[in-house]
C-alpha cells in the first residue's frame, strides 16, 4: 500500500480575496478574504490532512485566515514576501498574478525548511497594531517638526503646532494602552521586565520587541539574527571576498532596536566596550552599530532563552557575549 503524497497549500493574500492552490493535486479556487471565507478556506482544507500551508505576511490582511487555520490544527508558515519573491525567481516564475503567486508559495511550502507560524497570543493583534500606529504617529511628528523649522507665517505656524499638540496626545495615549495590554499578560509582563534589566534597553524598546518578535528567546543566536536581518551575509565568489552586509528581516524590529543599541553604546559597558573596540579597528559608524544592534540582540534573545535578568550576570548573560 503506497503512502499517500503530503499536501501543502500557498495560500496568496490581499485585501480582498485568498487564492489558493493545492499541491500535489493541483487545485486551486479563490475566496474572498472575510468571516465567511476564511470558514469556507478552513471547511475546504480540514478533510486533506495538510503538512503545511504558506501565506506572505502582508501586513495584516493575512491575520484572521492564519489564526482560523492555526487553531483548528493547520501548520502555517507566514514568510516574507521577498522570501517568496526570491523563490518565485529561482523556479524562472517572472509573471506575477494571484494565481501564479498562490502555486509558487505552494511550491516553497513543500521545499521542507519553513517554520510553522505559533498560534497568536489573545490580543496580539490589538498590540501590534497600537505599535504600528505609535510608530506612524512618530514619524507624522519628525515631519510636522520639520515643516514647522522651515515656516515663518505664524498662522501656519500656529496650524502646525497644533496638529502636533494632537499627535503628542496621541502618543500618550498610545503608550498608556501599550503598556495596559502588556501588563495585563503575565507572559508579556515577564518579558517586559526581563528585557528593561537590560542597559539601553526602555520601556518603548521592550513594548515593541514583545509585540513584533514573539520568537525572542525561543531561537539560536544565528537563527535570531537571520530572522530581525541583522546577520552579516557573505558575498564571495573565488578568490574575491566582498563586503559582508545586512539584508532581509524584519524593518521594524531593526528601528527599534537601533534606537535600544545606540543608548546601549552610552549606558552598556559591554556594547560600549564591544563598540569602542569595532571603533578602534577602524569599523565605519554604520558598521558598528549595526554590529552593536546584533550584540544586543544576542543578548535579549539569551535572557529570556534563559528566563535570567542581566543584573544577575549569569553564564546565560555570559554565554550570549
Amino acid at each position: 500500500m503506497s503512502t499517500p503524497s503530503p499536501v501543502f497549500v500557498g495560500v496568496d493574500v490581499s485585501k480582498a480575496s485568498l487564492d489558493v492552490h493545492v499541491t500535489p493535486a493541483g487545485r486551486s479556487f479563490s475566496l474572498p478574504n472575510d468571516a465567511p471565507g476564511c470558514e469556507k478556506l478552513l471547511k475546504e482544507l480540514a478533510p486533506l490532512g495538510v503538512s503545511l500551508v504558506v501565506m506572505e505576511a502582508t501586513g495584516r490582511y493575512q491575520r484572521r485566515a492564519a489564526a482560523d487555520l492555526i487553531s483548528a490544527g493547520i501548520p502555517v508558515a507566514v514568510v516574507n514576501p521577498r522570501q517568496a519573491r526570491d523563490f518565485a525567481r529561482s523556479l524562472g516564475k517572472l509573471a506575477k498574478t494571484d494565481a501564479i503567486d498562490a502555486q509558487v508559495l505552494a511550491r516553497f511550502a513543500a521545499v521542507g525548511h519553513l517554520r510553522a507560524s505559533e498560534k497568536p497570543r489573545e490580543n496580539a493583534a490589538i498590540l501590534d497594531d497600537r505599535i504600528t500606529r505609535r510608530r506612524q504617529v512618530i514619524a507624522m511628528l519628525n515631519a510636522e517638526g520639520n515643516r514647522l523649522a522651515g515656516m515663518i507665517d505664524k498662522a501656519t505656524i500656529r496650524m502646525i503646532q497644533k496638529v502636533i499638540r494632537l499627535l503628542e496626545q496621541q502618543r500618550e495615549d498610545l503608550d498608556r494602552q501599550i503598556a495596559e495590554l502588556i501588563e495585563a499578560d503575565d507572559d508579556w509582563r515577564g518579558k517586559r521586565e526581563l528585557l528593561q534589566t537590560v542597559p539601553g534597553v526602555g520601556a518603548t524598546t521592550a513594548n515593541g520587541l514583545v509585540a513584533e518578535l514573539p520568537e525572542l528567546g525561543k531561537l539560536s543566536r544565528e537563527q535570531i539574527a537571520a530572522l530581525v536581518g541583522v546577520a552579516p551575509m557573505n558575498c564571495d565568489s573565488g578568490t574575491m571576498r566582498g563586503k559582508r552586509a545586512i539584508r532581509g528581516g524584519r524593518a521594524s524590529v531593526r528601528s527599534t532596536l537601533y534606537m535600544a543599541a545606540f543608548n546601549a553604546m552610552r549606558y552598556n559597558n559591554v556594547i560600549r566596550a564591544f563598540a569602542d573596540r569595532l571603533s578602534a579597528a577602524g569599523k565605519p559608524f554604520k558598521v558598528v552599530v549595526t554590529a552593536a544592534m546584533r550584540k544586543l540582540l544576542i543578548i535579549l534573545n539569551a535572557i529570556l532563552k534563559t528566563n535570567t535578568p542581566w543584573r544577575n550576570k549569569t553564564c546565560a548573560v555570559q554565554n550570549a557575549l
